[in-house]
């Protein structure tokens, strides 16, 4: 809870800095009626969720649970987050990878298919946009994720850029998943436990795991993460 209210009252005092006073508004304080849900809103409100405005989306800031004893499972047990608020996007064509690589600090061309990497979208000076996690599915076709507060500015950022490099010949096109969702499962083993929850419980005929292979999903670090995104009808 205090970790949560901290991190809306940094989005609060960075968007007045730069004087955007009414996105502040917009996305903090909006109304209930004005907020967007993800397709698992009511499980959270049925499971004492408590929803709070973010990004213009409404999401769960903590559960009954007391902060450590949320912390203390998720590192012991594993714990299953709704991010679907958070922009993924796709880029196909012969040219994503050298448009991609135009717009962030990653090596793009030498991840292995199926593998990725957090990186971050810079500017002409090479300041800082956003970070973003980013997966090569193929030689042709990328996975991104970007931050909701952020992702207008993203998606600008990208389609800018999009646009010259297409008028130069570059074969590249986009697709922005807003029919999918996002789960995030952190776990000590996060593939191992995905397979035993997959195989228990035949989460594969609630959830579509898409074209990513789960392995391409792990972020190594003490607390693995699996990114499983269902498609918006095929979830509860």
């Amino acid at each position: 809870m205090r970790g949560g209210l901290w991190q809306l009252g940094q989005l609060v005092t960075r968007r007045l800095a730069h004087g955007d006073k009414k996105a502040v508004v917009r996305r903090c304080f909006a109304s209930e009626a004005e907020l967007k849900k993800t397709v698992f809103h009511d499980f959270h409100v049925a499971h004492g969720g408590k929803m709070v405005p973010f990004a213009g989306w409404s999401m769960p800031i903590q559960y009954k649970d007391s902060i450590m004893d949320s912390t203390i499972n998720c590192r012991e047990n594993g714990s299953l987050f709704d991010v679907s608020h958070m922009c993924g996007l796709s880029l196909k064509g012969k040219d994503a990878i050298p448009f991609l690589e135009k717009l962030v600090i990653a090596d793009v061309a030498a991840l292995a298919p199926g593998t990725g990497t957090l990186t971050v979208f810079t500017n002409e000076k090479g300041g800082a946009i956003d970070d973003s996690v980013i997966t090569k599915v193929t030689d042709d076709h990328i996975y991104l994720v970007v931050n909701a507060g952020c992702r207008d500015k993203d998606l600008a950022h990208i389609e800018e850029h999009m646009k010259a490099f297409k008028a130069k010949g570059g074969d590249v096109s986009w697709h922005i998943h807003d029919e999918r969702s996002l789960l995030a499962l952190q776990v000590s083993h996060a593939l191992l436990r995905w397979h035993l929850l997959s195989t228990t419980f035949n989460l594969f005929c609630l959830l579509c795991v898409t074209y990513l292979p789960l392995s391409c999903c792990l972020r190594f670090s003490p607390v693995e993460t699996l990114n499983i995104k269902p498609m918006l009808q095929e979830t509860i």
